[in-house]
């Protein structure tokens, strides 16, 4: 027997500022569902949310829930100011005896229940929220951007927990790992309406290209069409027209049916510019270490990052990941060692914490006050890569309309503020790039623009992420902070940093092949005759890969080896097939280079 609906909505409306959001929506959520509901930033995302959790009213429509369903909802920001600690606000909803729920949620969150309300960071309250969702366990969960302000260890234990999960969800992430791994449906909205696709988010890119491929050929079509009947109307005799007032009729319904198809909104025109370049050697850092008070947060370290370097810090929160990079860059000391920077450096830096942009600050203004983009003489216009730009066309490079750059900064989301920082930081020349967080709150076209940009970008790139995805299209080393101050530098990035742990995952898609940079190494190399100062460097990187690779084949092969994998998973079958082969082969490539390298040395 076909189980009710646990959520309904039926031609929901709505409209904000004059402007519809939702015009004559209708969507269900089922027992069992895992959704993941996707769109640009601004396309109303939060705004369904809520419809759906019964906190805002549409104009016209119902929302349908069935009596004794429970629906929860994990909001961006939760007012606690009726709680002393996190504790009590995470566990108001509980009966006696359960608060052991919120502890649960607490050590794998990561966050302490006892901590003042009055002292909490906002990431430590979205926690409180987050775990306060987990303990009440609803029947569906309505969870908007969960992954942010948690760390990786975080993530997988909340994806372990969503997993293991009965109750249905509606999920709203731009981590595309994390969608991945949990969703079977997908809910696009896009220019007001909602489409819904019975596949997961790993499906998602692929049916939106397809769509937007038939919306293409349909606006072809009509444009055509019009442009036929309208040559016939002006050639034809007014006799004819007369008689044919019904076909002119329909010209005129067809131009009116294409002024108002919506257009897609673009992805933002960024772009970045190297600056001078910068020498070969970028950073040099020997023995340096770090401690506050008692507690250690980096023990010696060296590293060596050479022009052209992406390295990708990774880590619990708090481990002190921005503290090494600040150390890299020269903003703190360290308590030993040394860091050497190369020559003709030009720094730009993306901080998590937005701290660059004052809130009470327009648009305008935090474009035009930026002593690096300010046009001598001119209040309205900006310096842009060495040429002058108005304010508000540089804005809309970024999809920030005109009635925005008068707005203050503090009005914007999230992902908008994210854009407004890149702006600045795109507008200057660099050769050296931070970016600590980049990806909190951008929506997924445009994660893709900025992992192209970085991608053509000549400069050095120094990466803070939690998202797996991002590093392993981005780094070509990590580095991975484990703890008790030890920093531990690997080939790759996020999956080979797992991988070289025998941490892999069989069932994930197998990491894009990269070559090692062989010229980031953790200590010098001894030198050798007959080879150049790369090729030594090389030659000391290859057996540590080649024990990474011959550990991935091992473990791949007992996992193809299981004697029904097969039958019951053949899509898990065929990527760890994949994956082997593609292993091997790069298994052989660097054993070939090893000996040839080997043999040079010797002379």
């Amino acid at each position: 027997m076909a189980r009710a609906p646990l959520l309904q909505l039926t031609d929901i409306s709505l409209t904000f500022g004059g402007n519809p959001v939702f015009d004559g929506l209708s969507l269900t959520v089922q027992p069992g569902d895992r959704v993941a509901l996707v769109g640009r930033n601004g396309s109303g995302k939060s705004t369904l949310m809520k419809v759906m959790a019964g906190l805002v009213e549409p104009d016209r429509g119902e929302v349908i829930v069935p009596t004794g369903t429970t629906v929860g909802y994990m909001e961006q920001d939760p007012d606690l100011s009726a709680f002393a600690t996190l504790g009590e606000f995470a566990a108001a909803g509980l009966g006696p005896g359960e608060e052991y729920r919120v502890e649960m949620a607490a050590e794998g969150l990561k966050f302490d229940p006892h901590r003042l309300v009055a002292t909490a960071s906002g990431g430590e309250r979205r926690r409180a929220a987050l775990a306060r969702l987990l303990a009440e366990a609803p029947e569906l969960m309505l969870l908007d951007e969960p992954t942010n302000h948690l760390d990786i260890e975080a993530i997988g234990w909340l994806e372990q927990q969503l997993s293991e999960t009965r109750a249905a969800f509606v999920l709203i992430s731009h981590d595309r790992a994390f969608l991945r791994r949990l969703t079977r449906a997908t809910l696009w909205i896009d220019r007001g309406e909602v489409r819904r696709q019975e596949r997961g988010f790993d499906a998602f890119e692929e049916w939106r290209e397809e769509t937007w491929a038939a919306e293409d050929e349909a606006r072809h079509k009509l444009d055509r069409k019009i442009k036929a009947e309208a040559r016939w109307a002006v050639e034809g005799i007014s006799a004819r027209r007369k008689r044919n007032m019904g076909r002119v009729r329909a010209l005129q319904a067809m131009r009116a049916e294409r002024a108002a198809q919506i257009r897609r909104q673009g992805t933002a025109a960024m772009a970045l510019e190297s600056g001078t370049q910068s020498g070969k050697r970028v950073i040099e850092a020997k023995g340096i270490s770090k401690t506050f008070g008692d507690r250690v947060i980096l023990r010696p370290f060296d590293l060596r990052v050479l022009r052209g370097d992406r390295v990708a810090f990774v880590g619990p929160n708090g481990a002190g990941k921005t503290t090494l990079i600040k150390m890299l860059t020269g903003e703190i000391a360290p308590d030993t060692g040394t860091v050497t920077h190369g020559t003709n450096l030009e720094i730009a830096v993306f901080d998590q914490a937005r701290a660059s942009i004052d809130d009470s600050a327009t648009l305008w203004e935090a474009l035009t006050n930026d002593s690096a983009m300010r046009v001598s003489g001119r209040s309205d216009q900006v310096m842009v890569r060495g040429q002058p730009k108005h304010v508000v066309a540089y804005l809309k490079d970024f999809l920030f309309d005109d009635a925005q750059a008068r707005a203050p900064v503090g009005s914007l989301s999230g992902g908008e503020k994210a854009r407004l920082l890149l702006a600045r930081i795109m507008a200057r020349p660099s050769n050296l790039l931070v970016l600590d967080e980049p990806t909190n709150d951008l929506d997924i076209e445009t994660l893709d623009l900025l992992q192209d940009i970085l991608g053509e970008y000549d400069g050095t790139v120094l990466l803070v992420s939690h998202d797996r995805d991002f590093i392993d299209r981005v780094a070509d080393t990590t580095v991975a902070m484990e703890g008790d101050g030890r920093a531990v530098i690997y080939a790759g990035g996020w999956s080979d940093y797992r991988a070289q742990r025998g941490e892999d995952d069989p069932e994930a898609a197998p990491a894009p092949a990269r070559p090692a940079k062989a010229e980031t190494v953790k200590a010098e190399a001894l030198p050798r005759n007959g080879l150049s100062f790369t090729e030594k460097h090389r030659l000391d990187s290859l057996p540590a890969i080649m024990e990474r690779l011959e550990a991935e084949i091992a473990k791949l092969s007992e996992f193809l080896a299981q004697p029904d994998l097969f039958q019951t998973a053949p899509a898990k079958f065929a990527k760890a097939s994949e994956g082997l082969a593609e292993r091997q082969a790069a298994l052989a490539a660097v054993e070939e280079e090893w000996l040839d390298l080997a043999e040079r040395a010797e002379g």
